[in-house]
């Protein structure tokens, strides 16, 4: 098993599957124009921290650059309402737009029309099943998040048996039914921990904290809970505070917002598994800015995951997110 400190440094993955070949820049059906200096962000959800600090990130690229960037979210991470978005976003004809696809298959259609109409599609943070749309990818190792996450539990829980619950947000939402399928094969590696059959929470906290409530009622020997997601953790921390079990059912959430990290320093929380948002918000624009004037860009990129207890908060600073830039 590994130590605390060496589960801390899982990740810095590198996985760069070179993107070049005329197949990856330009779009088919429409040509790019290079002296384009306008870019569009649309992320998967209004005011959500993870997506609040790629925006600061990209923002502050961008005007670096020359660029202008126009920012837009649909208010819950819902498919009707970002497509809505990137129609008009498409309307307005930037050289390239970025963009956390809320369904991997439902945008592939708008974004393919994006792509005919010479816009460089970027992916950050999700991505869609179909890769020929998008000249680059940008994202969390969610599968390694999702395996760090039951890493860090069953350290946590120190050889405790008993019942592990596992929440997910959307089905068809890539990131987190990455990091599902990575929490899901590592627990499977220890005998005396039952995963119980992961839920859906509509990515609602409400949900989450109705779901956790029901299972500690139906499983007595709860002993530890992964959220997927800030949501899904948030719900799961509220439920198990209302019902006496902080501490005593584990929590591992996802993401370091500002609640998630109050959260952990208060104990409602046991770990966060937190990503590198601003670093894929700054690479999306370089990336949309090199995909613009024809340059070849990396297909594919994983960023780093770092697990974050009480015991190092202090020292893991740099990886909270912010609630505004």
């Amino acid at each position: 098993m590994r130590t605390h400190k060496g589960l801390l440094a899982l990740g810095a993955a590198a996985l760069l599957l070179a993107g070049c070949g005329s197949g990856q820049i330009g779009g088919t059906g429409g040509q790019t124009d290079p002296n384009n200096k306008n870019l569009a962000l649309i992320t998967g959800q209004r005011g959500e921290p993870f997506y609040v600090s790629i925006e600061c990130a990209a923002q502050q690229e961008a005007a670096a650059q020359g660029y202008q960037l126009n920012v837009q979210a649909p208010e819950k991470f819902e498919q009707a309402e970002q497509s809505q978005i990137l129609g008009g976003i498409v309307a307005s004809k930037p050289g390239s737009v970025i963009i956390a696809p809320t369904d991997d298959k439902a945008l592939a259609a708008p974004l393919q029309q994006a792509k005919g109409n010479g816009i460089q599609v970027v992916e950050v943070d999700t991505a869609l099943e179909d890769r020929s749309i998008a000249v680059t990818s940008l994202s969390s190792d969610n599968y390694a998040g999702g395996q760090l996450a039951a890493q860090t539990l069953v350290q946590l829980l120190g050889g405790k048996p008993g019942s592990v619950l596992a929440l997910n947000t959307k089905a068809g939402t890539s990131t987190t039914d990455e990091r599902a399928k990575g929490f899901e094969e590592e627990i499977a590696k220890h005998p005396n921990l039952k995963l119980l059959p992961t839920q859906y929470t509509e990515n609602e906290p409400a949900t989450a904290a109705q779901i956790v409530s029901s299972t500690l009622a139906a499983n007595p020997d709860l002993v530890g809970v992964f959220g997927t997601n800030l949501n899904t953790g948030e719900g799961a921390g509220t439920a198990l505070s209302n019902a006496g079990k902080s501490g005593q059912v584990q929590l591992v959430g996802f993401d370091a917002s500002p609640k998630q990290v109050d959260d952990l320093r208060n104990g409602r929380v046991q770990a966060l598994i937190a990503q590198n948002p601003g670093k894929i918000g700054q690479e999306g624009v370089k990336r949309a800015i090199a995909a613009i004037k024809g340059q070849p860009v990396e297909r594919e990129t994983k960023t780093e995951m770092i697990s974050i207890t009480r015991d190092n908060l202090d020292q893991q600073a740099q990886y909270f997110y912010k609630s505004q830039c």
